[in-house]
């Protein structure tokens, strides 16, 4: 790894099928949006030979963002895979979104991997997003290393970076963050600042020189060796703190030269471990050069020192029903199960599932058992069904390059499964497996959509479909008190990916209109009605006469129908009538459309008729007598309120609690937690909480995460529900 000079020739060609788990190495890149984690895996892949200098493979196209969506975004909006051979092993580079709304992306991407690399520009620092994806990573012990990036821009420094990743990442021990290498700079330009030519490995005391374009390997000067003194020393102390032998400490202590195999084999072992996380340093490569400045040493760090699958535990197993059976191993001759971690639909080929093989080995034209559960919430079935692979491919940009298999510990596309979702389970037809689910957050910015037209409307539920489909951190609602389309989102971002994703892969094209929260109505006191429905109009007429008492009722009690007519003033079979009649009316609502909930409806006295009289008849009656009820009462509008959880960084707690009382919130208390945060939880009306995932996101630079759950309805302010009153008469 690292300073190892040449272990790794550079080799390359294009991406083939892994023949051993071994060979395979599955790394994430992980950093913030602008970080330059698609220009390093560009780089990575022109040093192995898998793309021209512009970055492009043959048919032109980007190697990673190459959607249509991500061009005119000007970002990631999606996980890529780029797969590169270099020195023997396959290398499964996966480039995620930086932007928060795609967190769904990076979260499948962290789920493939074995091992991930925080991106970090030396231009923008480390911000807090990438801090708490360090921390989950930190909490599975998942291998981690760190390349800084922008060392080109004004007043870069990899000295500062360096120390600036220690605090982030390296609270509980700083000396396990540490940089392998120190940029070389050129003389300076007019600007004064001086551009980097090449590396110096710590470990070897070796010159990397890129200013050619090519790596050239060089002892240094004499004049440079003090430079790098006291960053080697460090280097090798932190090295020999982690090492496995205990002696080594005191042999370096006495005075002993550690020999170079040995603290390479140690730092391998340790990186691996995830408990040493190497620093490197990555910049553009010259005019017209064939290697990117640091790509050779990160792509030797990743084969040398990164995981194979072999050393990743796989996610638990449990059968479809929830029986618990043993762990799966990484033996490609083991039971096949292997995971759908993102799911496209190509305008060609249909359906294509990017699918990580734990178990087993995946070949074309096998018969599978998919198994999706624990989605339901979001709009996704539980579905256990038998299909069949279609064509195995190694993705390459928008090209598929076709694979006889795919074995454990690596990663390939399957075309045609139709049923397959993110996050399902592909196992044996006679041994169906379940693995349990990746941690995905929910999403909370609510996106109300109608059809533009009627061709739209008849083509919007197969494109939301297969939408959600793709994108288990997005939630479809079929809201049954407002009769509104709704889709849940992470932000304005990723609603607005979807929009677009709907228009242009699924011709689709709909109206964002304002999203409705769930009111409900309830009497403010007693109040008494009177139903009359008296009609003569040839032949049998209508007759029905009903008297009832409406009281309001504690929260949660719905509707309670009381039966108190005496002397047969009603029929008994018409009462159960009388009921539906109010039933129905106080689904419709009272007062301004919405849900009457939580009153007692007692039945006192009526009239009949012995020929006119009817089921239809009274139950027109009875929501007659509601309605008068009702227009001799106060209705009070109830709105649904949320109990919200914010778990926020201790500076952000007073603005995150100033911001509830501007929303009529109440907070209700805060408990310390780890990591210098705070949890506050409060109670908010759900209608000031529609765009709260948007505006605590700027409260907190991004930092915080929030959680809302149904708590009660509450009455709604006067001044309020008059105005949704008047809006509800100026509808009707």
């Amino acid at each position: 790894m690292g300073d190892k000079a040449n272990a790794h020739p550079g080799a390359a060609g294009r991406a083939t099928a892994a023949d051993h788990p071994a060979s395979v190495r599955n790394v994430v890149l992980v950093g913030h949006s602008g970080s330059g984690k698609t220009t390093l895996v560009e780089a990575l892949a022109l040093t192995a030979g898998a793309v021209n200098r512009a970055g492009r493979v043959e048919d032109g196209t980007a190697v990673s963002d190459y959607d249509d969506i991500e061009h005119r975004q000007q970002r990631s909006v999606q996980l890529s895979l780029v797969p590169v051979e270099w020195g023997g092993y396959k290398i499964n580079l996966l480039d995620t979104p930086g932007y928060a709304d795609f967190v769904g992306e990076l979260r499948a991407g962290l789920r493939a991997a074995d091992a991930a690399l925080f991106v970090v520009s030396a231009a923008d620092g480390v911000d807090g997003a990438t801090r708490m994806v360090w921390e989950e990573c930190a909490a599975v012990g998942m291998p981690r290393a760190i390349v800084v990036t922008h060392l080109e821009a004004a007043r870069a420094d990899f000295g500062e970076m360096t120390r600036t990743c220690a605090e982030a990442f390296g609270a509980d021990d700083p000396d396990a963050v540490l940089p392998l290498y120190l940029p070389l700079h050129g003389a300076k330009g007019p600007d004064g600042h001086a551009p980097v030519t090449g590396l110096v490995g710590l470990l070897s005391q070796r010159i990397f020189d890129y200013a050619s374009g090519e790596r050239k390997e060089s002892e240094p000067g004499e004049e440079q060796l003090p430079l790098i003194e006291d960053a080697r020393n460090k280097l090798i102390e932190g090295i020999i703190a982690e090492s496995e032998d205990e002696s080594l400490m005191d042999r370096y202590l006495s005075g002993e030269d550690i020999d170079f195999k040995t603290l390479v084999d140690d730092l391998e072992r340790a990186v691996a471990r995830g408990i040493f996380h190497p620093v490197l340093a990555a910049a553009p490569a010259a005019e017209g050069a064939r290697q990117g400045i640091g790509t050779v040493e990160l792509l030797e760090l990743i084969t040398g020192g990164f995981p194979t699958p072999l050393e990743h535990p796989a996610p638990a197993v449990t059968t479809p029903g929830g029986k618990a059976r043993p762990a799966v191993t990484c033996d490609p001759d083991g039971p096949l199960v292997a995971e759908v971690v993102k799911t496209a639909s190509d305008p060609y080929v249909g359906r294509v599932s990017l699918v990580r093989v734990f178990s087993g080995t995946l070949r074309p034209d096998e018969t599978v058992h998919v198994s999706g559960h624990g989605l339901a919430d979001r709009g996704h079935e539980d579905h256990d069904v038998d299909e069949r692979i279609g064509a195995l491919s190694s993705p390459f940009g928008k090209q598929q390059r076709s694979l006889v298999s795919c074995i454990a510990g690596d990663l390939a596309c399957v075309a045609k499964l139709n049923r397959a979702e993110t996050g399902d389970t592909l196992s044996a037809k006679d041994d169906p497996l379940l693995m349990e689910p990746w941690d995905m957050p929910d999403p909370l910015l609510p996106l109300a959509i109608q059809a533009h037209s009627k061709a739209d409307e008849d083509k919007l539920s197969q494109g939301l479909s297969r939408l959600v489909a793709e994108d288990p951190t997005m939630r479809l609602e079929q809201n049954q008190d407002t009769h509104q389309v709704v889709l849940w989102c992470l932000g304005e971002a990723h609603a607005d990916v979807a929009l677009e994703r709907l228009r242009s892969r699924y011709g689709v094209q709909v109206d964002v209109v304002n999203h409705r929260v769930s009111l409900r109505e309830t009497f403010a006191g007693k109040s008494a009605g009177r139903g009359r429905h008296v009609k003569q109009s040839g032949g049998h007429g209508q007759y029905a006469i009903c008297e009832i008492e409406v009281e309001p009722l504690p929260g949660g009690s719905g509707i309670e129908f009381v039966d108190k007519v005496v002397g047969g003033a009603v029929p008994r079979q018409f009462i159960p009538s009388v009921e539906k009649g109010v039933r129905a009316q106080a689904a419709r609502g009272v007062a301004a459309g919405y849900p009457l909930i939580d009153v007692r409806i007692t039945l006192l006295d009526g009239k009949a008729h012995s020929v006119d009289s009817s089921d239809a008849a009274f139950q027109t009656a009875g929501a007659l007598a509601l309605r008068e009820a009702a227009a001799d009462a106060k209705i009070h509008l109830l709105e649904p309120v949320a109990e919200v959880r914010v778990l926020v960084g201790d500076e952000h707690v007073g603005s995150v609690m100033s911001d509830f009382s501007g929303r009529r919130g109440r907070v209700v208390g805060t408990e310390q937690a780890p990591g210098g945060r705070t949890l506050v939880r409060a109670e908010v009306p759900e209608i000031e909480i529609g765009r709260y995932a948007v505006d605590l996101r700027s409260l907190s630079q991004g930092t915080a995460r929030f959680s809302r759950t149904y708590a009660r309805h509450e009455p709604m302010p006067s001044q309020l529900s008059e105005k949704i009153r008047e809006q509800a008469q100026d509808v009707s």
